[in-house]
């Protein structure tokens, strides 16, 4: 036990000092990952050996998982260009740069020239230290694949990696042969340092309908930019704009976002009935009070979560759009994002809501109540666009308190105790580094959900500096000491910091305010094959997400 206490304070000292610097890097402007502070940053992440990065510290073996993690989170054609250039929203979107949205990260990119990518930050400082966690992996990665294609003394190209630049330099449209694309792929794991196996699985992984062979040239350009930047012909930069350390940590975002809200339920008479915020995706509340009725179906309790599944397949886009425009009609009012927070937003007035035909069916009569339903916030992001929510709605020539009755936070989060699909209740939440501590009354309990054949854990969550970097040690030492933690995440601990300060400190809401707090487990970092890295939950994740969002609604409905 005292051996894992150490490891685990080494571990937390080393995420501290990752911080430390990636800060001091952010203030400074620039940095080289090669360079003295680059290479800190690499060391102090091998260190630590995340257990989303797998096999990040064997220099034989370039980690997959981890890479297909790291690059469905960055822009394509990353791994091409040697500089990269953080900003903030700086007018570029008015230009003729095509905008290039990574598929499960929603961040602005715009590719500048062959050599240069810039990516747009507008969710706060976790958005910064998430990337450059990510860059720091995958130029590791990228180093131990120069390794394997050039000779060390002489920086001769390798016969194999001659073969890897002939495809990876060809058409996109190009297609190989399949006796040429299996030799390919032979010598593509021997670069690799994986089965051949797991080779063609990442190259299934990588491969579209433009670009077969895309996985070769991922690859490929990351061992040349890495030998560009070993043999100093370009050198690997990271840059900051000076607007951007001007603006970060200011709610410039945070506060044109809050303010749309605001402006939108003034303009629609909205602004004195009692609001509800809740935290979620955009589609679990909205089907839960409008699906049956778009889809013409029978609300039945042992038919409900059928529904919502057919709603979550990927192939069922046309019942989507018709629960979403049947629910445009009947009271719910959608707010895309303009203002860089990336956070969209329903507004829903549920005195225009039908509750015969939904869980809801024995309330006597359509509640006067309001639903704020926002997208997921970001790590520190959370702090931010709360704390401008929570704010009174200010004018030219008036300012109106805002009559928030509760706030509902659900989302989703690793867990400790228990296995994918699992739910966690938390009664306060650790803020790691910090350690800032936030108790508080969860309207929501664990019997709230008990008899479904789900596990259901209560007691601390602990709100991470970021996910890629948790380890074993740390991870194992917040749920078997005194901590007793049940899961991590990293926006709760942010938000009730938002909520007490308006409350408690600056009186823009009432003492009285309700707070709902519910997690579904998307993996267990403690368990091999169960961390983010090894894929989403899918339709497993239906059931707890749809539980959570009924028993949220029960509890503001009264019914």
């Amino acid at each position: 036990m005292i051996q894992n206490i150490t490891r685990a304070r080494l571990s937390t000292t080393a995420i501290d000092r990752l911080y430390i610097t990636m800060r001091h890097m952010f203030h400074r402007g620039t940095y080289r990952p090669t360079g003295q502070s680059g290479q800190m940053i690499q060391e102090l992440l091998l260190q630590l050996n995340p257990e989303i990065y797998g096999s990040m510290a064997d220099p034989e073996k370039v980690e997959l998982n981890g890479l297909f993690y790291v690059l469905d989170r960055l822009p394509d054609g990353i791994t091409e260009t040697p500089y990269i250039h953080f900003t903030s929203n700086e007018g570029v979107d008015f230009t003729k740069f095509k905008p290039i949205i990574p598929p499960k990260r929603r961040r602005i990119c715009y590719r500048v020239d062959e050599d240069q990518m810039n990516i747009e930050v507008t969710r706060g400082r976790s958005e910064i230290y998430d990337t450059l966690t990510h860059l720091t992996f995958l130029y590791n990665e990228s180093d131990k694949i120069r390794a394997k294609a050039y000779n060390k003394q002489t920086q001769q190209i390798s016969r194999v990696w001659q073969k890897i630049e002939e495809i990876a330099l060809s058409e996109p449209s190009t297609k190989l042969p399949t006796k040429e694309r299996d030799v390919a792929l032979m010598h593509l794991s021997t670069i690799l340092g994986r089965s051949y196996n797991e080779t063609v699985i990442a190259y299934k992984y990588f491969s579209t309908e433009t670009d077969r062979e895309k996985f070769f040239r991922i690859i490929y350009w990351m061992g040349q930019t890495s030998q560009q930047d070993f043999t100093g012909f370009k050198r690997r930069e990271i840059t900051f704009s000076p607007i951007l350390r001007e603006r970060i940590g200011h709610h410039i975002v945070g506060e044109k976002w809050a303010n749309t809200i605001k402006k939108v339920l003034s303009d629609n008479n909205l602004l004195n009935r009692p609001l509800h915020i809740i935290s979620a995706n955009m589609h679990s509340v909205s089907n839960m009070l409008y699906a049956f009725d778009a889809l013409e179906k029978d609300f039945k309790s042992n038919n409900e979560f059928e529904i919502y599944k057919d709603l979550s397949s990927a192939k069922n886009k046309a019942l989507r759009e018709l629960t979403q425009n049947y629910s445009h009609k009947n009271g719910l009012i959608f707010i895309p994002d303009s203002s860089g927070t990336n956070i969209d937003v329903q507004i829903i007035d549920l005195k225009k809501v039908n509750f015969k035909n939904t869980a809801f069916s024995s309330l006597e009569k359509a509640p006067e109540d309001v639903l704020i339903v926002m997208d997921y916030a970001f790590g520190e992001q959370a702090f931010e666009v709360m704390d401008e929510l929570l704010k009174p709605y200010k004018t030219k020539t008036s300012s109106t308190m805002m009559n928030f009755k509760s706030v509902s936070i659900m989302g989703k989060a690793g867990i400790l105790c228990g296995k994918k699909g699992d739910i966690m209740v938390p009664n306060s939440h650790i803020i790691e580094g910090p350690t800032d501590n936030y108790v508080f009354e969860n309207e929501l309990t664990p019997d709230d959900f008990k008899g479904n054949r789900l596990g259901v854990f209560a007691g601390p969550m602990i709100t991470v500096l970021g996910t890629s970097l948790q380890n074993k040690d740390v991870l194992e030492y917040f749920k078997d000491s005194s901590w007793k933690a049940i899961g991590l995440e990293m926006e709760g601990g942010h938000y009730q910091k938002a909520i007490q300060i308006a409350s408690k400190i600056r009186n823009h809401i009432t003492p009285d305010l309700k707070v709902m707090y519910a997690y579904y487990a998307s993996d267990n970092p403690l368990e091999t094959g169960s961390t983010l890295a090894s894929g989403g939950l899918g339709l497993t994740g239906v059931k707890p997400t749809y539980l959570i969002t009924k028993m949220i609604l029960k509890k503001i409905l009264g019914a």
